[in-house]
């Protein structure tokens, strides 16, 4: 699924049970004209620029790294932080990247609590 047609399929979706997310109330909220986020939505346009993205991810409930990657993006803040350490992130993607959710998940939450990843020390 590409940007626009998950955009539109999470609008859709929200419109089932909430009528307030017409194309048209959905654009006013997020502060684009309906014309473009009907462009947006049929994949007739570039993807928005971050703010925009990240304003449609909030009004539709979704997480604005899901619609900033879906959109071919990272977040301003991300890719600051490969372009302080290009190498070292590129090695750290390309090595955790055969990891499945559940080990990344677990990983990450050791590194939030100040733990040493238990992954981590078997490679010393």
């Amino acid at each position: 699924m590409n940007f626009g047609s998950y955009v539109r399929w999470l609008r859709q979706r929200l419109y089932q049970f909430n009528s307030n997310y017409t194309v048209q109330q959905t654009a006013e909220r997020v502060g684009i004209s309906t014309t473009y986020l009907c462009r947006i939505e049929r994949s007739n346009v570039l993807p928005p620029s971050e703010d925009v993205i990240r304003r449609l991810a909030a009004e539709l409930g979704e997480e604005p790294d899901v619609l900033l990657a879906l959109a071919g993006r990272l977040a301003s803040d991300v890719n600051q932080a490969i372009i302080q350490r290009p190498i070292l992130f590129a090695e750290l993607i390309r090595t955790w990247s055969d990891l499945s959710d559940e080990e990344l998940t677990e990983l990450l939450d050791q590194f939030r609590n100040g733990q040493w990843p238990t992954a981590l020390e078997d490679t010393q």
